[in-house]
């Protein structure tokens, strides 16, 4: 309440200023030392400037995002997943609070889930995120997913990088929830956490095999009131479920925790038990080994995405690609055909 008194008293002269601002157009020099700096409307604007689909912005941002590339970070970055109803909004708000309560700044990347229609999303984050929302050391963040697999933004691992370069030493990326692959948010981050709730039976089996194999740590919310006892069973159960798995690479073994993010009960324990995981990554080397295999899954990514994107952009294979699509459509050629005739284009065989 006292935020939306503040905002009615701003001086008129001082709105147009910003309007002025927002429109402004920013050199490629303004957007790296306005990131450097630490400034969050220019870091705003540089993230529209990397999510635009213009060719002329596309320029800019790649000579952005090599910048961002290069600043030496030592951030933490967190995946978060869970199941619908869960409470992630909630869950984020309470363990971002304690986050920058230790001195932390804190970057929310929050992915909403967008119409299959409209291609809109509900972007809500920022009022589910109270506490956060209101923090000058937390950047909240909310993008469309777009049908995008893993829940997470065709853009948020540039986002991210040009989180890091403006000084942000915790990434949160917070996915659309479990049911799509998740590969790709844990291919974004150094902890993978997935987030459920009490009652262990019938949900135990609905989370895929891999999903759990993936998770870093699990954290059972909603521990509070009549469902402390669930909490506690699901516990138990989801506990004897990870012995059932291969050992981890990093030969870190998973943990499960109970927490109540409403009441802000086991969130302290859950925050140490994060870093206690940071540091074991960083003793063991196995957090610049990751990194490492990060960045080779994103190359072949960013290659897979490049040689779709010259068959839509360039007229001539646009025109063959649609043709191709059509027989598939048609039968009259199998997808694996399709591709290997498209590819002949692009690289003809001498």
């Amino acid at each position: 309440m006292q935020n939306k008194n503040i905002n009615h008293s701003i001086n008129p002269n001082v709105k147009k200023f910003l309007q002025k601002q927002k429109s402004k157009v920013l050199s490629i020099s303004d957007l790296k030392s306005g990131i450097s700096n630490g400034n969050r409307f220019v870091l705003s604007k540089a993230i529209t400037l990397i999510e635009s689909n213009q060719e002329d912005d596309k320029i800019v941002a790649k000579e952005l995002i090599d910048f961002c590339v290069k600043q030496n970070n030592n951030s933490l970055r967190i995946g978060i997943t869970g199941t619908p109803g869960v409470g992630k909004s909630t869950f984020i708000d309470t363990l971002g609070t304690q986050i920058i309560s230790e001195n932390h700044k804190l970057a929310v990347l929050a992915i909403d889930p967008s119409s299959s229609i409209s291609k809109g999303s509900i972007l809500g984050d920022k009022t589910r995120m109270e506490k956060l929302s209101q923090n000058l050391n937390a950047y909240i963040r909310p993008s469309a997913s777009a049908e995008n697999l893993g829940g997470v933004a065709r853009k948020t691992r540039e986002t991210m990088l040009l989180c890091e370069a403006a000084g942000f030493d915790t990434i949160i990326i917070e996915t659309v929830g479990v049911g799509q692959s998740e590969i790709t948010v844990y291919q974004l981050s150094d902890l993978f956490l997935l987030l459920l709730q009490p009652g262990a039976g019938d949900e135990l089996q609905g989370i895929k095999r891999g999903i759990m194999e993936m998770a870093d740590i699990i954290a059972i919310n909603k521990y509070d009131g009549e469902r402390k006892q669930m909490a506690n069973q699901a516990k138990a159960a989801y506990t004897n479920a990870l012995h059932l798995f291969q050992p981890k690479s990093s030969e870190w073994a998973p943990k499960v925790m109970t927490c109540s993010a409403i009441e802000n009960v086991g969130i302290q324990e859950l925050w140490q038990e994060i870093n206690t995981y940071h540091q074991f990554l960083q003793s063991n080397n196995h957090k610049e080994e990751k990194r490492i295999q990060q960045n080779i899954y994103w190359f072949k990514e960013n290659l897979q995405q490049r040689i779709l994107n010259h068959f839509n952009t360039e007229p001539d294979l646009s025109n063959q690609f649609n043709m191709m699509k059509n027989k598939v459509l048609q039968k009259k050629v199998s997808p694996f055909e399709a591709v290997d005739e498209l590819m002949d284009k692009i690289f003809p065989k001498k």
